[in-house]
């Protein structure tokens, strides 16, 4: 029996976008969070905390992309005739707070503050196309009755509050992340910032959790019909319990157990997400078996990736070994 080649490469793009949306998301949230943190100091901190890995966890993405070219073309085409504007919107937001990343350490006193602005800046609107993008695909605003939609579909209700909850999720991940890696007055902060956040993205989930099966039959009827409903019953008493077991280790000095259990809220939330969409590529007309390549490039592209993919675990799980430790103000690592 053959591999069925769709269906390996749309496991590797959804875990890539998994890893993209972890390793990155805590990264895009420490920007997201300095408004919250005035000293420049421990805004030092925050940004040491992930300078020597952030620019690999953006790996993931370009995987992601280019797996999508790779094996889905179609879909690729469509995706990026519909939601160009946020795309570029997205990647305008990854070069400013990249560009600010490093400028910020290099600028005279005098500038340190436009490029600290340039770096929330740019975290926040790279973070909120995000949100647009993986809203419209929920909403199905990318393609309707096997054409692409006109004018601006993304700007609507449900990818525009998905793009306000992503702010949300990463602006978690960030705070738990800091509260793993610093002490002193930036774990203080970033523990005080955890707890509404951990409540609001909770709100964030059980509102998408109702407008969805509201909003689409065809989701409702996965969730709710029997035996699906069986195994998704266990979902929201997860959430459940690790909120309960978050909100639970942001009273002590707990070290990673908060930013774990934000991880699992995270990828509670995103099975969610691909149990809705799958087997859709391009939602809601096109699935992975009709929008794929070529088998032979199917074939030829999977060896790549298959080489590719175990190199890139292993420099990412060595640089996050090497860089283990808390990060303190004007020291290196412990």
């Amino acid at each position: 029996m053959g591999i069925d080649l769709p269906l390996a490469w749309a496991v590797i793009i959804l875990f890539a976008v998994m890893m993209y949306v972890v390793m990155d998301g805590f990264d895009l949230g420490i920007g997201l969070l300095f408004p919250f943190i005035r000293d420049r100091g421990d805004r030092d901190v925050m940004v040491n905390t992930v300078a020597p890995v952030w620019d690999g966890n953006e790996t993931w993405l370009v995987l992601g992309g280019a797996g999508l070219l790779a094996a889905f073309p179609t879909a690729y085409a469509l995706v990026l005739q519909t939601l160009s504007v946020p795309i570029v919107l997205m990647l305008i937001g990854l070069v400013f707070r990249g560009v600010a990343f490093e400028f910020r350490f290099k600028a005279p006193p005098a500038a340190r503050g436009r490029w600290d602005l340039a770096f929330w800046g740019g975290s926040i609107v790279a973070t909120f196309f995000q949100g647009i993008i993986l809203g419209a695909f929920l909403d199905g605003v990318v393609v309707s009755g096997g054409r692409t939609v006109s004018g601006m579909p993304w700007l609507s209700p449900f990818p525009v509050f998905a793009g306000a909850g992503l702010l949300v999720g990463y602006g978690l991940l960030g705070a738990t992340w800091l509260l793993m890696k610093t002490d002193g007055r930036v774990r203080t902060r970033c523990a005080a910032i955890a707890r509404p956040l951990a409540w609001a993205l909770l709100g964030v989930l059980l509102v998408i959790s109702v407008w969805t099966p509201l909003s689409h039959p065809r989701i409702a009827e996965r969730w709710f019909s029997y035996p699906n409903l069986l195994w998704f019953a266990p979902v929201p008493l997860l959430v459940g319990v690790a909120l309960w077991r978050l909100q639970a280790a942001l009273g002590r000095e707990a070290g990673a157990a908060p930013f774990l259990w934000t991880l699992l809220l995270v990828f509670l939330g995103y099975s969610g997400l691909g149990i809705s969409l799958w087997p859709f590529v391009v939602p809601p007309d096109l699935t992975i078996w009709e929008a794929a390549g070529p088998q032979q490039s199917l074939g030829f592209t999977l060896v790549g990736a298959l080489l590719v993919i175990p190199v890139i675990l292993t420099y990412t799980g060595w640089s996050y070994w090497v860089f283990r430790g808390r990060v303190r103000a004007g020291e290196g690592y412990h």
